[in-house]
């Protein structure tokens, strides 16, 4: 398995206060600028009737003017059909990178949150295994179509089996093969989220093998979780001890970049 650095100056993955989030974008980025990272990819969350793009873009353009920093355009659009068709914006022009999130699951009579699969999985209407197949196939759908509109990031994978309560256990090996073919296929980066604590170990050693890339994102909703990176530096302890004993030890928790083998 090659070795993967995660960049701990780059945050792939902040909200504003536009949608998801509390601060200002300058507010986040100035929190960014003490944080000691070199790059922010603003990501809030937007949907056909987001009508405050266009001011949200504006704001992230006049904030570049006043910082060194990297400031990305992004949005979190989120995969609204089984066909991996997602809810996006009115208009996607300047946008730099966009995100697939999932937080209900697709189903053919319309997305789900995870209380009714928990319910159905216990009516024994449909079985674990079958989510998880489900989930991971609408996610490989929804990145190929996001890929032929902008540089993709994943956010938050494979989070909504937590919430629906289905453990890792019910998450098979072929499962993970086909999340990371369609990422390496589509140049597809995924997120390991602080703030969601997802990918588990297991996964990210998986995506690292397939020679997927891992970009470091804290999901921040406010100022004060810009540059913390407890859950990632974990990850990348699990990882690296799982398989390499040579690596070096991690021994920061702000900043820098992370291997993971």
């Amino acid at each position: 398995m090659s070795r993967l650095m995660i960049d701990l100056l780059r945050d792939a993955h902040v909200h504003t206060a536009f949608s998801a989030g509390r601060d200002s974008v300058s507010v986040l980025v100035a929190a960014a600028e003490g944080a000691g990272l070199t790059e922010v990819t603003f990501a809030d969350r937007v949907a056909p009737d987001s009508g405050w793009l266009s001011s949200y873009l504006a704001a992230i353009a006049r904030a570049q003017q006043r910082t060194d920093l990297v400031l990305r355009r992004g949005a979190e659009v989120e995969a609204i059909g089984t066909d991996g068709w997602l809810a996006f914006p009115a208009d996607l022009g300047g946008l730099e990178v966009i995100s697939v999130g999932i937080s209900r699951l697709p189903l053919p009579a319309g997305p789900v949150g995870p209380e009714t699969v928990r319910a159905l999985i216990a009516a024994g209407t449909i079985a674990a295994a079958d989510v998880v197949e489900h989930l991971v196939n609408v996610i490989c759908l929804a990145i190929e179509r996001v890929s032929r509109y902008a540089p993709t990031l994943l956010a938050r994978p494979l989070e909504f089996l937590a919430r629906a309560g289905i453990g890792e256990n019910a998450i098979d090996d072929a499962a993970i093969a086909a999340l990371a073919a369609a990422c390496r296929v589509h140049g597809t980066v995924v997120e390991i989220s602080e703030g969601y604590r997802v990918p588990s170990a297991r996964v990210a050693r998986a995506l690292a093998a397939a020679e997927v890339s891992l970009a470091a994102a804290s999901d921040a909703r406010q100022a004060s979780d810009i540059g913390i990176w407890d859950y990632v530096c974990g990850i990348s302890e699990q990882s690296a001890s799982a398989v390499a004993a040579d690596s070096p030890p991690p021994d920061q928790r702000r900043g820098g970049a992370q291997p993971l083998t």
